[in-house]
């Protein structure tokens, strides 16, 4: 058979078509881009994607092209599911930053880690993500061990309540962390009238007739904003005005817009993504995520961008130890787990052996006249493992 003679500019060409395609990096996100919860989702891809533009310089300089690919997980345990095993299938997926919801972590993660893909979450608080001892699964968060106390510390100190309403979404989020403000209420000698789980998203009537019976002094809401927001409307239109307190699932800019600006007071949330106020080191990556997405920034952005750094610069560490080629997902993970991480939004931070941050802060929020604002700062620690 005759040979086919290619010119050099032709082969120089395939070769560098294969370089490149050896050489890519890819860091995921999971959250909802699409539904209900695509506000917090979509912050937290955002500011990801603004971490991956600031390290791709380096990963070039070392032959690597850095590239973030989002996945939409919709907020639900089978998309998420269906999302990690693409993820896994993609072996130049290296890491992933994500997900927004608790629910949706656990079982990504356990799809993941079977193919030694990293996660780093933002916003996962429920204590079961960790609590398995995955070796893949890490967040930069506060669980909700500590985010639950501080609620009900809220509760019984400030607000001074000594009858509770409790509500959750059925949610590992919502059931977690409303099982634990439960339990902190009752060790402070607070009365909790009901611990009633709902998937209601249009029509609280029924709810709001039992409170109105009981009378209580707050109500506890373990959800996120997209219901929680609808429920407190509903609310104050019955002509209920009773603090209404939550999690960080309320942390969003959509909450009062949902309530209305005229029923938007009363209402407090705790949160483990910090305001702008509490982070003086993101007034300049507030102006890029401005300038970037035309949007203003929101606390699931800057966490979204610090557990990317943390992905990124893990993924960089491994590759130095790998002598500057290009590392296994196992690698990866090892690194990620045992990396210090400076130079962050939310401050350092180190893992401990089943993936919690050492040290994290908790945030309580105050909707009043429709805006949001910071009451109160808290600095945590997860339990030993």
């Amino acid at each position: 058979m005759k040979k086919t003679a290619f010119p050099l500019t032709v082969l120089a060409a395939l070769a560098l078509g294969t370089a490149s395609a050896q050489t890519t990096i890819k860091i995921a996100t999971l959250s909802p881009l699409s539904g209900g919860q695509s506000d917090l989702g979509s912050q937290i891809r955002n500011g990801a994607q603004l971490a991956v533009n600031e390290y791709k310089a380096q990963f070039k300089k070392l032959g690597f092209d850095l590239v973030l690919v989002p996945y939409d997980d919709q907020a639900d345990p089978a998309t998420g599911t269906s999302a990690a095993n693409k993820i896994a299938a993609d072996r130049q997926i290296l890491a992933v930053v994500g997900t927004l919801n608790s629910g949706v972590a656990i079982p990504a993660s356990a799809v993941l880690v079977k193919s030694r893909v990293a996660m780093v979450s933002p916003a996962n608080t429920a204590n079961q993500v960790t609590d398995r001892g995955l070796s893949n699964m890490n967040r930069i968060v506060a669980r909700d061990d500590a985010q639950g106390p501080a609620g009900a510390n809220f509760i019984a100190g400030d607000l001074k309540a000594k009858k509770v309403y409790v509500l959750n979404d059925k949610t590992a989020y919502g059931e977690g962390l409303a099982k634990a403000v439960e339990q902190a209420l009752k060790a402070r000698n607070v009365q909790v009238v009901a611990n009633e789980g709902t998937e209601e998203k249009s029509d609280f009537s029924t709810i709001i007739s039992k409170i109105r019976l009981q009378r209580p002094d707050a109500i506890y809401f373990g959800g996120i904003y997209n219901q929680v927001g609808v429920f407190i409307k509903q609310l104050r239109e019955a002509g209920l005005a009773t603090p209404v307190v939550g999690g960080d699932g309320m942390d969003s800019g959509e909450l009062p817009v949902i309530v209305g600006k005229a029923n938007a007071n009363n209402i407090y949330f705790t949160t483990v993504a910090a305001p702008m106020s509490a982070l003086p080191a993101a007034r300049v990556f507030a102006a890029n995520y401005r300038n970037t997405y035309r949007d203003e920034m929101q606390g699931f952005g800057a966490f979204g961008y610090d557990a990317a750094k943390v992905v990124v610069q893990g993924v960089l560490n491994a590759v130095r130890a790998n002598g500057n080629k290009l590392p296994s997902r196992a690698q990866v993970e090892s690194a990620i787990r045992k990396g210090n991480y400076t130079g962050l939004l939310s401050g350092n931070v180190s893992f401990n052996s089943v993936g919690d941050r050492k040290e994290a802060s908790l945030y309580v929020m105050n909707v009043s006249g429709g805006a949001i604002r910071l009451k109160t700062i808290t600095r945590v620690k997860p339990a030993q493992p």
